[in-house]
């Protein structure tokens, strides 16, 4: 049962995940859930804010673990483990921004509290009748007695998520105007007596303390209806662009089987593969992947390096794959794809979000869509060469491989790379 506006309840101190959902459709804006953890009702630093941008709490207290989409019903997930919250945190306040419009045009908006370890529902709000507002309070978690409670709050602000996150003490990077310089007057002369006295020597001022860097809120989310984006109009233009896949399991599938194609078990050693096949300005092509240990270079070709082997899917881990941007000029495409090692039989059941971050620019994201076919390899994103300039553009396309074929070969014939390849292990 959904709880009223104002009403608490108790909740575990335990793992908990929390989803704000919300119906999609024409016309419905996206929306980001995020969190802030309060001492004293504000932030002690930025580091308190945890979003899609920030996604990880130092404390490990609070983590984003991104969106899903099940039947046009969109999840955003937080996770929070009260248990790891640092004692000076009194509240850790629960919110969402809309992206292109304002709340009275999402349906269904929601924020539900269910046990990470039980999945199980401990809270529910609903919140109805907004209007303008662009971003909301919806609950709050808060010490009690030395236990913790969830309050429903629903309180509305019509500044989105940069008015809101200032509310509370966090330093936002935004445009700012500056006003055009005053041509003052000549000062007039000034008569000075007979007698000047000697100057009197102060010591000098400490030197200021250095600026911390204020947050970004800026990003860019690819979708159906607008799939592509410039890496030059984000500012992404030198440095290095990291490509992060992390994932969350929320059914257990391990694929197709039987007459009917039904899901059976998956295995808890699910270990998911980060791969790029890239083809370089000189018509060089090749793999990076883990197996047979091509993890690629970051600063001789081809620019592209891979970063370990990880199973968790954590959104402060997960699978990471580095492109050397420096170097844009000699890449002519880059595909970045994943595949089921092990412990499944397809990407059914499984819910995962790709970031691409320049070190220079908005961070570029997408989710994939639900998984309806038996596939082992699923081709996320394209990276080309054009005039100067690389275009990502989001794929999250399944592929289904052929009896005896392997998944490399599989997407290689999707998109035309024409290589040979031998069996590989790690």
């Amino acid at each position: 049962m959904s709880m009223s506006k104002g009403s608490n309840a108790a909740v575990p101190t335990a793992p908990l995940r929390v989803e704000v959902a919300w119906r999609s459709g024409p016309g419905v804006p996206d929306a980001d859930a995020s969190a802030l953890l309060l001492a004293g009702g504000r932030v002690r630093s930025d580091g308190d804010f945890v979003f899609y941008n920030q996604p990880a709490h130092a404390s490990g207290a609070v983590r984003h673990e991104g969106k899903r989409d099940v039947g046009g019903r969109v999840t955003d997930t937080l996770l929070v483990d009260l248990a790891r919250v640092e004692p000076t945190i009194e509240t850790v306040v629960l919110a969402a921004s809309a992206d292109g419009g304002a709340f009275g045009q999402v349906p269904d908006l929601s924020v539900e509290v269910r046990d990470a370890a039980r999945n199980t529902v401990v809270a529910r709000f609903d919140s109805t009748g907004a209007t303008v507002e662009t971003a909301f309070v919806l609950g709050e978690f808060y010490r009690r007695q030395g236990a913790w409670k969830f309050r429903a709050v629903g309180q509305g602000y019509d500044s989105g998520l940069a008015g809101l996150a200032t509310d509370f003490g966090i330093t936002v990077d935004e445009p700012r105007h500056t006003a055009p310089p005053v041509t003052a007057s000549p000062p007039p002369p000034v008569t000075m007596p007979a007698t000047v006295p000697p100057p009197v020597h102060h010591a000098p001022p400490p030197p200021p303390a250095p600026p911390t860097a204020p947050v970004r809120l800026t990003k860019v989310t690819l979708t159906k209806a607008a799939p592509s984006v410039s890496l030059t109009k984000q500012g992404g233009t030198s440095g290095t662009l990291r490509v992060n896949l992390n994932w969350e399991v929320r059914k257990q599938f391990s694929g197709w089987g039987g007459k009917r194609g039904r899901a059976v078990a998956l295995h808890n050693d699910l270990d998911l593969d980060l791969c790029a096949l890239f083809e370089l300005a000189d018509g060089r092509k090749g793999v990076v992947q883990s197996l047979g240990n091509a993890f690629g270079a970051l600063h001789q070709p081809p620019y592209i390096h891979l970063d370990g082997d990880d199973r968790t899917g954590a959104v402060a881990v997960g699978e990471n794959l580095t492109v050397n941007l420096d170097h844009k000029d000699d890449f002519r495409r880059i595909l970045v794809f994943v595949t089921v090692y092990e412990g499944a039989r397809s990407f059914a059941g499984l819910h995962a979000t790709v970031t691409l971050q320049p070190q220079h620019g908005a961070p570029i994201d997408f989710s994939l869509d639900e998984c309806t076919v038996p596939s082992t390899v699923c081709a996320l994103a394209l990276i080309t060469h054009h005039g100067g300039d690389l275009i990502v553009r989001r794929e999250a396309r399944y592929l289904v491989p052929e009896r005896g074929v392997s998944p490399q070969r599989t997407v290689d014939h999707a998109y035309g790379w024409g290589m040979n390849w031998t069996p590989g292990r790690k």
